[in-house]
């Protein structure tokens, strides 16, 4: 008989446990909208091998909206 795959999760290190300033975190943000702008051109032309880069750098900014959005509000609570 075949033997049952057992898969482990592995524990990673989250991201969250690093701690960025919010200028760093607009860096990153102008980083990734001007890659997704990049890979856009490239789709366009027929260039772009993996067309998921696309979702996955969208996704990426969102992230960073948040985490700017949540660094403002704990800065703003923090002031108060």
């Amino acid at each position: 008989m075949a033997e049952a795959k057992t898969t482990t999760k592995k524990p990673t290190a989250k991201k969250a446990d690093v701690v960025k300033s919010i200028a760093d975190l607009q860096k990153d943000l102008a980083t990734k909208q001007h890659d997704l702008l990049e890979s856009k051109r490239s789709h366009k032309n027929g260039e772009l091998v993996n067309p998921r880069v696309l979702t996955v750098t969208r996704k990426e900014i969102a992230r960073l909206h948040t985490a700017i959005r949540a660094a403002q509000l704990a800065a703003k609570k923090e002031s108060k």
